[in-house]
């Protein structure tokens, strides 16, 4: 493996480890030149193809890239950090390649990515959710910021001056 900084091809591997449900290895390495640090990730080959079954029943190439997107425009000027996007991605890929074979539904992959937006940023989840749901009026948004707000008062203990 080429650094990325001195592009010597002379490293050693520090760390390895599974991520995204086993199906890419992390390995952390350092250049043995550089003694700069940075990080690979072996992934599966293209053998598999996963299909995303959308609304209308067409279908479509899995596409990680639209989840991260989609949490991107959620998140934007939120304070939610890219890394931060990228797990809450991985956590829906295990979800999705956990629980798919060959096709998977639009709709699940939605309410995968609002259930941990929703862990995150509240704020960024009920933007994700108006789009995702395409709320038909403004009542509709109502309730569901509503069921927001309850449910964070009940998990939520306020604190006096952040104490």
């Amino acid at each position: 493996m080429r650094c990325p900084f001195c592009k010597e091809d002379r490293d050693r591997v520090i760390d390895s480890r599974s991520s995204d449900g086993g199906r890419v290895i992390r390995r952390r390495r350092q250049c043995l030149v550089c003694k700069r640090r940075f990080t690979t990730y072996e992934k599966m080959g293209e053998g598999f193809k996963l299909s995303v079954v959308k609304k209308d029943s067409s279908r479509v190439p899995y596409d990680r890239d639209k989840i991260v997107g989609g949490l991107q425009k959620a998140c934007y000027k939120r304070p939610v950090s890219a890394e931060q996007i990228q797990e809450i991605a991985d956590r829906v890929e295990e979800g999705i390649f956990r629980n798919s074979e060959k096709e998977i539904s639009s709709a699940f992959i939605g309410e995968k990515v609002m259930e941990q937006l929703r862990r995150v940023d509240k704020v960024a989840y009920i933007r994700f959710a108006s789009v995702y749901r395409d709320f038909s009026d403004a009542g509709e948004l109502i309730k569901e910021v509503s069921q927001v707000i309850e449910d964070s008062e009940t998990t939520e203990q306020p604190t006096l001056f952040g104490e």
